[in-house]
C-alpha cells in the first residue's frame, strides 16, 4: 500500500464495517434525539415526527432496490463512495431551520445505508476468498448491531463530550465524510476480477433476470419474517410494556460471533438456519405472550442469539452458487433487501392497523408477528444446500484431472 493507493483487504473491510456503523450510529442517534428534534422545531404531532424514521425507512426500500442500477452505471468503487456521501447528509438533521429540509437530510441518508448494504456483498467478493468470506460476511452483518448498540448506551456519554446532541450528530457526519474520502484512496478491484468473472462464462444479470428467479424470491421472503419482527420489536413492543430489546442487540452481538465460527467450521448453511428458525418461532412466542419477566428476558437473549447466529450462513449462500459474479450477487442482494424491507414496512403497518383496531390490545399483533417470524424457518425448506455444490465440485476434481491427462 502506498499513501495514494489503499490495497490491503483488511483496511478495506474496516472501512466497509466502520461506514455502516456509523450509519447506524446517525439513523438511531436521530431517533434517539426525537424530543430534542421535536422541542426544537415545536412539533407536537407524534404522526410528524414517525416521518422523521419512517423517511428512513422509505429510503431503504427505494434504494435497495436501485443499488445495483447505479453500481452498474458507475461500477461499485463509485457507488459506494456516493452512498457514504449520501450518509454525510446527515450533518443536516441537527442544523436543519424547518420540517421539510429535515426529512429531505434523512431520507438520503437512509438511501445512503440502502446502497451500501448492497455494496456490501460485490466488496466482498472481489476482495477476499471463498473461504474467508463468511467471516467478513459475518462480520459486516453484525454492524448495524454494532452502531445501535454504541447509541442505546452510550449516547449520553457523547452527549457529555460534545456538549449536546447536535454536536454528536455532527460528529457521526463528519466521521463518515472522511471514511468517504478514504475509501477513494481504495484501488479498484473490479478490474481485476473481470478475467475471473469471464471465466464463469455468466452473461449480464440484469433486474429482469432477478426478478425471474426463484431463488431471489425465497431468499428475500425466508428473511422478511425476522425482519418484520425486528422492526416491531423496537417500535411496538416497548408501547406493550415489553422493554427488553436492548438484550436482543446485546446478545445479538453475540449470536453473529458464533456463527462465524460455526459457519468457518460447517459448510452445510442451511441446517442451522432452519433449526434457528424454529427456536425463533417458539422464542418470539414466548416474548410476546409470556407474562412473566424472567421468561421475556430469557426469550429476548434468545431471540438476539438465535436471529444473528444464521446470519453468516444465509448471507454467504449467494456467495456460494455456481456461476456467481459481482454483477449478479448486487443484483441478488438489491432484490433481497428491497423485497424484504417492503414486506416488513407492510407487517409493521399491520400490526400497528390491528392494536387500534382492537382498542389497543396487542392480541391480534402478536398473533400476527409469530405466524410471520415462521418464514424463516418455513424458507429453509425452500433455500439451496451450497455444500452440495463444493462438495459435487471436489468430486468432479479428479475426473477432470484423469481426461486431462488421459488427452
Amino acid at each position: 500500500m502506498n499513501l495514494l493507493n489503499i490495497n490491503n483487504k483488511y483496511i478495506v473491510a474496516i472501512l466497509v464495517f466502520v461506514s455502516y456503523t456509523l450509519f447506524a450510529m446517525a439513523w438511531v442517534g436521530g431517533t434517539a434525539s426525537m424530543g430534542q428534534i421535536m422541542a426544537s422545531m415545536q412539533i407536537d404531532s407524534l404522526a410528524s415526527a414517525s416521518f422523521i424514521s419512517g423517511a428512513v425507512t422509505l429510503a431503504k426500500i427505494v434504494g435497495t432496490f436501485i443499488a445495483a442500477w447505479l453500481a452498474v452505471k458507475v461500477g461499485v468503487k463509485k457507488a459506494f463512495f456516493i452512498s457514504g456521501a449520501l450518509i454525510s447528509i446527515g450533518i443536516l438533521t441537527p442544523l436543519a431551520p424547518n420540517y421539510e429540509l429535515l426529512l429531505v437530510s434523512r431520507f438520503l441518508m437512509g438511501l445512503g445505508g440502502a446502497f451500501m448494504i448492497v455494496y456490501f456483498n460485490p466488496i466482498v467478493m472481489a476482495w477476499f476468498e471463498p473461504e474467508e468470506r463468511p467471516t467478513v460476511n459475518g462480520i459486516n452483518a453484525v454492524a448495524f448491531n454494532v452502531g445501535t448498540g454504541i447509541i442505546l448506551w452510550q449516547m449520553s456519554n457523547f452527549n457529555s463530550l460534545t456538549g449536546s446532541w447536535k454536536s454528536t450528530l455532527i460528529l457521526f457526519s463528519v466521521v463518515s465524510i472522511l471514511l468517504s474520502i478514504a475509501w477513494l484512496l481504495v484501488k479498484d478491484k473490479e478490474k481485476n476480477t473481470t478475467v475471473e468473472q469471464a471465466e464463469t462464462k455468466q452473461v449480464n444479470y440484469s433486474y429482469v433476470d432477478g426478478l425471474k428467479d426463484k431463488f431471489n424470491w425465497v431468499y428475500a421472503l425466508t428473511y422478511s419474517g425476522i425482519l418484520a419482527f425486528y422492526i416491531c420489536l423496537f417500535t411496538f413492543y416497548p408501547k406493550a410494556g415489553i422493554s427488553q430489546s436492548a438484550l436482543v442487540i446485546g446478545s445479538g452481538i453475540i449470536g453473529t460471533l458464533a456463527g462465524i465460527v460455526y459457519s468457518k467450521k460447517f459448510t452445510a448453511r442451511v441446517p442451522v438456519i432452519r433449526w434457528s428458525g424454529l427456536i425463533i418461532v417458539f422464542t418470539v412466542l414466548g416474548l410476546s405472550f409470556g407474562h412473566a419477566e424472567w421468561l421475556q428476558t430469557l426469550c429476548a437473549m434468545a431471540l438476539g442469539f438465535f436471529i444473528f447466529f444464521p446470519i453468516t450462513a444465509l448471507v454467504t449462500i449467494p456467495h456460494e452458487l455456481p456461476n456467481m459474479t459481482g454483477e449478479r450477487i448486487t443484483v441478488v442482494f438489491s432484490l433481497f433487501y428491497s423485497i424484504s424491507y417492503l414486506i416488513a414496512t407492510a407487517v409493521l403497518w399491520s400490526f400497528g392497523r390491528l392494536v387500534d383496531i382492537n382498542g389497543g390490545d396487542f392480541t391480534s399483533a402478536f398473533t400476527l408477528i409469530v405466524a410471520v417470524s415462521s418464514t424463516f424457518f418455513i424458507g429453509s425448506f425452500f433455500l439451496p444446500e451450497t455444500a452440495n455444490y463444493k462438495n459435487e465440485a471436489v468430486s468432479s476434481a479428479p475426473e477432470q484431472k484423469e481426461s486431462s491427462c488421459e488427452a
